[in-house]
């Protein structure tokens, strides 16, 4: 397994990290369970958020003693100082430490800046000079904002979307960050589970000065993420047919599944509906053909086209029009007229 070190901060930790956003969805003694056995298995970086509801909490509770052999990385999405200082508070007692190793401003629509007016820039740097955060970093899904970042030379760090189906200006980002000594850490590496080779999406990341953070649920999530630590995730002529068989398919305007446009004012569940497209042709089509969500995609003739979801799309799709393509191919498999 090769290391990675995170621009300047000098954190060195494998090139295979747990992203703790979907262990809110589980008990916590699962949540337990998985990340001490990530540990157990090789990997030493685990990244949460305040947002993820109970995730720091649970992060807390399975490191607890073991503080100095892992890097402890969170979010706040605060705006404002009264509300950074809050979180991070916050953060501190629910993972049961006295300092957070990277400290990250969480989905930012800007890159805020000493003297911007907002305090957040400010609030980063007095929290890392009373020890209480070691490295400061930021995270964004928009790529004009995340160039402006790296430019800034403000952060240590920088958390983006990058995947085997990332653009060329995204990648182009990764190798801005290393030029500017900066770590990048990438997020949705799976791009919203429409990836579904492990072995691929870890081979497309080897290539790169990057450090992916796998989002887990699942043991059997886990095993195979694990598995890396006792093979090599080498690019073969096999695996790169693979990808660009899957970038032919799926690059364009497509739904992540990140789910920062929800809720809907008409109850539309968008971060599956918006690409059911993909997830029908992609996973056993019983799964998506059911009877429920037959009748959740049915719910998108109900839009008022409001543009609250399109407004809020870190990625800037036309949801609701993304939304009616899905449900006319939907229809068209249904009616047997679409082969999937």
């Amino acid at each position: 397994m090769r290391n990675i070190t995170l621009g300047k901060t000098g954190i060195t930790v494998p090139q295979n990290a747990f992203g703790a956003l979907p262990i809110q969805r589980v008990t916590l003694g699962t949540a337990v369970y998985l990340l001490r056995a990530a540990y157990a298995g090789g990997m030493r970086f685990f990244d949460t958020a305040r947002s993820y509801t109970d995730s720091e909490e649970k992060v807390g509770v399975a490191f607890e003693g073991m503080r100095d052999r892992i890097v402890l990385a969170t979010k706040t999405q605060a705006r404002t100082p009264e509300g950074f200082w809050n979180d991070l508070e916050t953060s501190l007692k629910l993972l049961k430490t006295d300092h957070i190793d990277l400290y990250q401003l969480h989905f930012v629509p800007q890159c805020y800046r000493p003297g911007d007016g907002t305090g957040l820039y400010e609030a980063l740097v007095e929290a890392k000079e009373q020890g209480k955060v070691r490295h400061i970093g930021i995270t964004a899904h928009k790529i004009g904002v995340a160039e402006e970042i790296v430019a800034s030379g403000l952060y240590e760090t920088l958390q983006f979307p990058f995947s085997y189906l990332s653009t060329a200006r995204e990648i182009a980002l990764v190798e801005s960050c290393k030029a500017a000594g900066m770590g990048f850490i990438a997020m949705k590496g799976l791009a919203g589970g429409l990836l579904t080779n492990p072995d691929a999406c870890m081979a497309f990341m080897h290539q790169y000065d990057v450090l992916p953070i796998w989002g887990i649920q699942r043991e059997t999530e886990l095993a195979q993420w694990l598995s890396f630590f006792e093979k090599d995730a080498e690019m073969t002529p096999e695996l790169r047919e693979f990808i660009e068989n899957d970038r032919k398919e799926l690059l364009g305007d497509f739904c992540r599944g990140c789910g920062y446009c929800m809720p809907c004012t008409v109850g539309i569940t968008i971060n599956n509906c918006a690409r059911m497209s993909q997830m029908v042709r992609r996973a056993p089509s019983s799964a998506w053909l059911n009877e429920y969500w037959q009748k959740e995609m049915a719910k998108i003739d109900n839009c008022v086209d409001c543009g609250l979801c399109k407004s809020r799309c870190p990625y800037e799709l036309d949801t609701p029009n993304l939304l009616r393509k899905n449900l006319e191919d939907y229809k068209n498999i249904l009616a047997g007229k679409t082969a999937i």
